[in-house]
């Protein structure tokens, strides 16, 4: 048995009603200029806005009457495009970057590691320290947990500690963000 194509739902209409969309039968109208040219049929609002050559946008449909304006509705769609893609632009999104240790990790490459982790939390991002086990280093857990600690407390005062430091596995890890 076959089955007959159903019709597309139409499309949801979003932004404000425009032209032909409203529907309160009186408006106020405000024209291309800004002015309130007073309340009207919405017949003689299409009218000015026809004669202006531009569109009747609804402004405010929740009140008494209906307000409207005169205005180039493509132009006013471009710039809320344009906003919007700057407000997408200036946003950023925390990442979450990984510093990888070893239990007995020396000094000076502790430092280069403490180095980089300042840079990611001066851009922002978070920041997960890894300590790895290898072979025997497992029976020496303790000296994981207070290289972590120490992590923990040089970065005491420029990030907060997000997921305290937990084993798994043959890894134990901690998270920090940026205060």
């Amino acid at each position: 048995m076959a089955r007959r194509p159903q019709a597309a739902a139409p499309a949801k209409k979003t932004g404000p009603n425009v032209n032909q969309d409203i529907t309160a039968p009186r408006v106020l109208l405000i024209d291309e200029a800004g002015e309130k040219q007073g309340e009207m049929p919405l017949s003689s609002a299409l009218d000015a806005a026809r004669e202006a050559g531009l569109d009747l946008v609804e402004v405010s449909g929740g009140s008494q009457p209906t307000v409207v304006k005169i205005l180039d509705y493509g132009k006013l769609r471009f710039e809320e495009q344009k906003k919007r893609a700057a407000a997408k632009k200036k946003q950023k999104a925390a990442d979450l970057k990984e510093i990888k240790m070893r239990p007995n990790i020396d000094t000076h490459d502790y430092e280069v590691k403490k180095k980089a982790m300042t840079r990611f939390f001066d851009d922002g991002d978070k920041v997960k320290v890894t300590l790895r086990f290898r072979g025997r280093e497992m029976a020496h857990q303790q000296l994981g947990m207070e290289l972590l600690q120490r992590v923990k407390e040089d970065f005491a005062e420029i990030s907060k500690v997000e997921t305290e430091p937990k084993l798994e596995g043959r890894q134990m890890t901690m998270v920090l963000s940026p205060r």
